[in-house]
C-alpha cells in the first residue's frame, strides 16, 4: 500500500472534476482519479450540448424562468440565479481550452450555431455537432495532460473517504482509500481538500444510458462519511434510447426533437399534442410519462422518434454520430423513424452542497452530478447539467484557493483495513444481488410509482443490505462487490426519499398522491449522528 500526498484530491475525471482541476493554481499539486480511462465519465457520451445565454434575442431571466419551471417550484433560485449568470464566462473558458462549439459559417468567426430542447423558451444550445461530450472531455483532458501539476490515475476505485478532527474538533475530509485495479492494491491519498465528482447513480435502474460507471460511488461514500443526502427521488428517465436488441441503450439527444423530430406511435400516429401543448418540447419527465402510458396501453416494446420528413443533408450533418451509429443497426434516419424507449439517466439529487460547492465536511466537496446545488429542482432542464459543472467546478476551485493557507493535516492517517477472504462459491450471489437490485428499482421506483411498490422495494432493499453487509466484512474486495454495495446504498436512499414525497412533482409521479402539495419541500436524508458544519 503507497501513501500519495496532494493539495488536491479529484475523485472523477469528467467536466465537473476537470473543469475544477484546470481552475485551480499551478502552484497545486492535484490528483485526477478515473475509475476507467480518463475519458469514461458520463461527459464523454453527453450528445446534446451546454445551455447558457450567448444570443441577443435570450436573456438571463429567461434561462432562470425556463429553468425553475421545469424544476416544478423545487429549484433553490438563488442556485439557479448563480449557474445562470456565470454561464457565458464558462462558455469563453471552454472556448480558450480548445473546445470547438460548431458555428453557423464555416469560418472560425462565425457566431455559434444554438438549438433548441425540452423547456427551454429560446434557442440557447451551444453544441459540438451531435457528440458534444467527446469534444468536451477530449479538450479537457488534453489541457490536464499538459499540466506539470496535474497527476491523471486511471482505473481507480475509490473506496471511503478519510476523515479527521482539525484543530476545533470539527470534521474534516483528509483524502481517500483508493483500489489501483491494475495492481490490485489499495493506495491512501491524502488531501488538504477532496472534490467528489463521480457522476450520478443511473446505474441503479435495469435501463439506462449511462456509462458501467455510474453507480453511485461519491453519494455513498459522502453519505457513510456523515453528508446529507436530498432530492434522491428525481431520477430523470431519458424519453429517448435506441431500442434495438444489439445497442446498449445508445442514447437519441433531444436536440433531435428541438430540430423538429416527431414521437409516433408503431401506426405512424403523433401522440404528444395530446399530453402537452409544448408537444415533444414539453420538459422530460412528461415526455417520458407520456411514451411510458403508450406503451404500457398499446402493449408495445417502443415508440418512434422520426426526422425523416426534414432534408437528408439536414439530418447528416447535425446528426452524424446518431446516423451512423442507427446506420449500423440497419435503421437510416433519414427515411425510417428510431425505436425509442426511456431509460434512466440522470441523478437530479444528491450531495448537499452550498454555492461553494462544499459539503457538510469541511474540506469536501461535491460538483456535477453527484452533488444537490438545487439547480434542478423536481426535474433537470436539458443540456443545464454541463453547465452546472463548469460553473460549481470552478466555483469549489476558487473557494479552496481562498481557504488553502488556513489547513493543516492531521500527523497520523488511519491505514486501509479489510480483512475479508474470497469464498468463489458464493461469488455468484453477488452478480444475482446486482441483477435483483436493478430490476425492482426498475418495476417499483421507475416512471410511475405507487406506496404499495415503494414498501416492495424497501423490503427487497433491507434483506440485500443485510447480505451485502455480510460480504463486504467476509469476501476480498472486488469491484463487482464495491460498486455492489455503493449502489445498494443510493438505491435505499432514492426509496426513502421516494417515500418521504406524498404528492407527484417533477420526475416523482406517483399513482396515490397523483397532486401537488400546497408548498414545495426538498427529501433529505439525515445520517446517523450528523454533525452539522460549524461557521468559520
Amino acid at each position: 500500500m503507497s501513501l500519495i500526498a496532494v493539495d488536491v484530491l479529484i475523485i472523477g475525471s469528467g467536466a465537473a472534476g476537470l473543469s475544477a482541476a484546470l481552475n485551480l493554481p499551478e502552484s497545486f499539486s492535484i490528483a485526477v482519479l478515473s475509475k476507467g480511462t480518463m475519458q469514461s465519465a458520463s461527459t464523454y457520451w453527453a450528445q446534446g450540448g451546454i445551455a447558457a445565454v450567448m444570443d441577443e434575442e435570450d436573456s438571463l431571466s429567461d434561462h432562470v424562468r425556463d429553468t425553475l419551471i421545469a424544476g416544478a417550484g423545487l429549484c433553490h433560485q438563488d442556485a439557479v440565479e448563480f449557474t445562470v449568470k456565470h454561464g457565458r464566462k464558462r462558455i469563453e473558458w471552454l472556448v480558450e481550452q480548445g473546445v470547438k462549439f460548431t458555428r453557423e459559417e464555416a469560418a472560425d468567426g462565425g457566431d455559434f450555431h444554438l438549438t433548441r430542447e425540452g423547456g427551454h423558451s429560446k434557442r440557447r444550445i451551444l453544441h459540438s455537432a451531435d457528440a458534444t461530450g467527446i469534444a468536451v472531455s477530449n479538450a479537457l483532458v488534453e489541457q490536464a495532460q499538459a499540466k506539470e501539476n496535474i497527476h491523471l490515475y486511471e482505473n481507480q476505485l475509490a473506496l471511503d473517504l478519510i476523515t479527521a478532527s482539525d484543530d476545533q474538533g470539527q470534521k474534516r475530509c483528509v483524502g481517500a482509500y483508493v483500489m489501483d485495479m491494475a495492481q490490485r492494491q489499495v493506495n491512501t491519498f491524502t488531501a488538504k481538500f477532496t472534490i467528489m465528482a463521480t457522476g450520478g447513480a443511473s446505474k441503479a435502474y435495469l435501463y439506462t444510458s449511462n456509462p458501467d460507471v455510474a453507480t453511485g460511488d461519491g453519494i455513498a461514500m459522502a453519505w457513510r462519511a456523515g453528508c446529507r443526502v436530498a432530492n434522491m427521488e428525481f431520477n430523470q428517465f431519458h424519453p429517448t434510447c435506441l431500442y434495438h436488441p444489439d445497442a446498449r441503450t445508445f442514447l437519441i439527444t433531444e436536440a433531435v426533437r428541438g430540430e423538429g423530430g416527431h414521437l409516433i406511435l408503431p401506426d405512424g400516429e403523433r401522440f404528444m399534442p395530446r399530453f402537452d401543448k409544448r408537444a415533444e418540447l414539453a420538459p422530460r419527465d412528461i415526455v417520458a410519462r407520456a411514451i411510458d402510458y403508450e406503451m404500457k396501453r398499446l402493449g408495445a416494446d417502443c415508440v418512434y422518434l422520426d426526422i425523416s420528413h426534414k432534408p437528408k443533408d439536414f439530418v447528416i450533418s447535425h446528426f452524424p454520430t446518431i446516423y451512423a451509429k442507427c446506420l449500423s443497426y440497419g435503421i437510416d434516419i433519414t427515411s425510417q423513424p428510431i425505436p425509442v424507449v426511456p431509460a434512466a439517466h440522470y441523478t437530479c439529487g444528491g450531495v448537499m452542497v452550498d454555492l461553494n460547492s462544499e459539503t457538510d465536511i469541511s474540506g469536501l466537496y461535491a460538483i456535477g452530478e453527484t452533488s444537490f446545488t438545487g439547480l434542478h429542482g423536481a426535474n433537470r432542464m436539458a443540456s443545464n447539467s454541463l453547465l452546472e459543472c463548469f460553473v460549481f467546478g470552478h466555483a469549489a476551485s476558487q473557494h479552496i484557493i481562498q481557504q488553502s493557507d488556513n489547513v493543516s493535516m492531521p500527523q497520523d492517517i488511519p491505514k486501509w483495513q479489510h480483512h475479508g477472504v474470497t469464498d468463489k462459491d458464493e461469488a455468484i450471489i453477488i452478480a444475482h444481488n446486482w441483477d435483483e437490485a436493478r430490476r425492482f428499482m426498475w418495476d417499483y421506483v421507475g416512471i410511475v410509482r405507487t406506496d404499495k411498490r415503494l414498501k416492495r422495494a424497501k423490503n427487497r432493499i433491507n434483506l440485500l443490505r443485510e447480505e451485502i453487509d455480510t460480504y463486504y466484512r467476509d469476501f476480498k474486495l472486488s469491484q463487482n462487490l464495491i460498486e455492489l454495495n455503493n449502489l445498494t446504498t443510493v438505491a435505499e436512499l432514492i426509496i426513502r426519499c421516494a417515500m418521504m414525497r406524498k404528492e407527484s412533482r417533477g420526475l416523482h409521479y406517483t399513482l396515490d398522491y397523483p397532486e401537488l402539495l400546497p408548498s414545495a419541500e426538498d427529501s433529505i436524508c439525515t445520517p446517523e449522528g450528523f454533525q452539522p458544519k460549524q461557521s468559520p
